[in-house]
């Protein structure tokens, strides 16, 4: 069937007057920009089998692309109830991989080279060709940065210049992370074997290099559709790209107010340049928020309004209106923790399901508090996309030490210190936490260790370490119950494409949200984004919070996040700020000192190709300037100088300082490269 006339009535039966636009839109070039809740799979799937269904494009030369093996699923099932079989709907991987395997014999002269699930191997023999010491956490780190090089097209050559433009901030030096990448290269090639990335590159590379192969692909497959479109890499488009070649069979569905993947190599340009990209594309606009209360819907556009409009998408509320956002400053996270845990349990007795119910924090360190504040009220709780606080093997480890500890301490030491030094013996040191995620999520665990201890003084001022080991036992047994049905806790990324009932978005404070890593107004600016996710995950109760002191009893120091300006009650309106932390004001020697430190960073950064605060951010500098270190020990306790860059930059910074009389050899190679 061909022609509006003959349009099976019940593809269009329900949606509303932009879905069908969208839906009508059979044929590319199509952008469906779909806000949050505005039914966005319901209008694909729609699409796909309206044009089955017409006979204008034929199930079997559809092939639609996910991000998830889950939403793929999703698609084929509501295809499926539709009446639409034979169009393949799957993630970028699993279509390459059954691409590529089909094409080896021909493209690679013999059979699909082994895939290889985990880097780490290589990765860790790689270093230690270029004889960088490692553990777990640098290795997982060293994955990442390389994954992102490769989905960022960056040949381990062209890494330096590639991570200093997008302000990364690798885990080493740019240089030894681009030897390391080289190395894993090299390695891999060795063994025969092709990691995700590859899957993807060699795929594209077979269609861009064989005219059989591309006349045969672009035979079979004639119409593509990519949802989540925001979140491509240019490795993911290059092979869209060979796909394609020059036809514009394409429909893209995404949102650029959820680009969250910045870090991983996602670029919303390709969604925002479509227009230009694709002369005379159908633009349709889903705007209508079925999964929101008004309520809900109008905090989120209030959060995103400062966004540049090109980007923006006004949802419009469709459900009956429903109860107000909520707003709470408490003193200390366990007050926090402890008034989202009663909230959740009123929920429950007033009938709302613990599994519709969501905890929403930005690192996953955070959830320890609400897990124990759950228990200790008799709610259930499940963790999605990590670990129970107690089960990750750095606090397993942690609480170890703690127990060994125990039993040779001496009870007039200060527990907060002793727990301190205990846990330096695991690579904790106070101040900002280390570059890499894998090392960062390490640091913000042993951090919350260090937290516990707090709480536990403020509690019981004669405790001692054996106390607190014990502590931990008890909260680790408590916290280990298995559960079925619960509250979601889960960070901002993880949930992503979810939704709840009832969401708490909680430790909204300024150095969390934002996170205090983000140093340029992009990086904020995706911070926000990640807000306006949460956000967007609530159906109709909602509550925002957020406390002043981390532990009990402990000064009262920290702001509210920036994002609530104008949104919390009596918050005034949104102030203009800069991405970067105003620099307090210094006087005389000390602002004379500051800027020689400035200088020193600045011909360093220079040297390495890297981001300035790469090296120090300011707020180091600062209390640099301000406090004077004359010493190793003295410098490596700031904020902002861990183990790493007290071995690279400290004799350096201490000739600046003229402060070099107590260093020693321990200062390291690389630091004494600085001088």
């Amino acid at each position: 069937m061909t022609g509006n006339d003959d349009e099976p009535g019940q593809i269009l039966a329900g949606l509303d007057p932009e879905q069908q636009d969208a839906v009508r839109a059979v044929r590319g070039p199509v952008c469906i920009l779909a806000g949050a809740g505005t039914g966005k799979t319901r209008t694909i799937t729609h699409r796909i089998a309206h044009g089955v269904l017409t006979g204008a494009t034929p199930a079997g030369q559809i092939l639609a692309v996910t991000f998830t093996a889950r939403a793929a699923g999703e698609m084929r099932n509501r295809l499926r109830i539709l009446g639409v079989a034979g169009v393949q709907a799957r993630t970028f991987h699993a279509a390459a991989l059954r691409q590529l395997r089909y094409f080896a014999p021909r493209v690679l002269g013999g059979g699909m080279p082994e895939l290889i699930d985990n880097k780490l191997r290589i990765i860790g023999q790689a270093a230690a060709r270029c004889r960088v010491k490692t553990d777990r956490n640098l290795l997982r780190d060293l994955a990442s940065e390389v994954e992102w090089a490769k989905s960022s097209l960056a040949s381990p050559a062209e890494y330096v210049a590639a991570a200093g433009k997008a302000d990364r901030m690798p885990p080493l030096a740019p240089g030894a992370v681009s030897d390391v990448y080289a190395a894993y290269e090299e390695l891999k090639s060795r063994a025969g074997v092709i990691d995700f990335e590859d899957l993807l590159l060699v795929t594209a590379a077979s269609i861009e290099g064989h005219r059989d192969v591309a006349e045969e692909m672009r035979a079979r497959y004639r119409y593509f559709v990519v949802d989540e479109y925001q979140d491509v890499s240019p490795l993911q488009q290059r092979l869209l790209d060979a796909w394609l070649g020059n036809r514009s069979d394409l429909c893209v569905v995404g949102d650029a107010n959820q680009t969250i993947y910045s870090f991983a190599g996602a670029d919303a340009s390709y969604l925002l340049d479509f227009s230009r990209r694709f002369s005379g594309a159908t633009v349709v606009r889903l705007e209508r928020d079925y999964r929101s209360t008004p309520e809900v819907v109008g905090l989120a556009n209030a959060l995103v309004v400062s966004l540049p409009k090109a980007a923006r998408l006004t949802l419009v509320g469709q459900r009956p209106s429903g109860p107000k956002p909520t707003f709470a400053e408490h003193d200390d996270e366990p007050s926090e923790a402890a008034s989202v845990a009663a909230s959740c349990r009123r929920l429950i007795a007033a009938g709302t399901p613990a599994a519709e119910i969501a905890v929403l924090f930005r690192t996953n360190a955070q959830s320890e508090s609400y897990e124990r504040s759950l228990s200790a009220v008799g709610v259930p709780y499940i963790i999605r996309g990590g670990e129970r606080f107690f089960a990750r093997p750095e606090v397993r480890e942690a609480m170890v030490l703690m127990r060994g500890g125990a039993r040779t301490a001496d009870p007039d030491d200060p527990l907060v210190d002793a727990v301190r030094d205990i846990l330096s013996s695991a690579g904790f040191t106070p101040g900002a936490p280390p570059a890499g995620g894998a090392a960062r999520e390490r640091w913000e665990s042993l951090a919350a260790i260090v937290q516990l201890a707090e709480e536990l003084i403020a509690a019981v001022p004669e405790a001692g370490l054996r106390d607190f080991a014990v502590e931990l036992e008890a909260r680790a047994a408590s916290q280990h119950a298995p559960t079925v049905q619960g509250v979601t806790l889960a960070s901002l990324h993880a949930a992503k494409g979810l939704e709840w009932d009832a969401v708490f978005l909680v430790g909204l404070t300024d150095g969390t949200l934002p996170i205090q890593y983000a140093n340029t107004d992009e990086a904020v600016t995706e911070e926000r984004r990640l807000l306006y996710v949460g956000i967007t995950r609530a159906r109709q109760h909602l509550a925002l919070s957020w406390a002043l002191s981390r532990a009990a009893g402990g000064r009262r120091s920290r702001r509210r996040s920036r994002f609530l300006d104008g949104l919390a009650p009596g918050s005034g309106q949104p102030a203009k700020r800069s991405a970067k932390a105003k620099r307090p004001e210094l006087e005389g020697d000390d602002a004379a000192l500051f800027e020689e430190l400035r200088a020193w960073r600045k011909a360093t950064s220079e040297e390495e190709a890297v981001p300035a605060y790469v090296v120090f951010p300011d707020t180091t500098l600062v209390a640099i300037a301000e406090s004077r270190p004359r010493s190793l020990a003295a410098l490596s306790g700031l904020a902002g100088v861990g183990p790493r860059k007290l071995e690279r930059y400290g004799a350096a910074v201490l000739t600046v300082v003229g402060g070099l009389d107590d260093t020693s050899e321990s200062a390291g190679p690389q630091a004494r490269k600085n001088l």
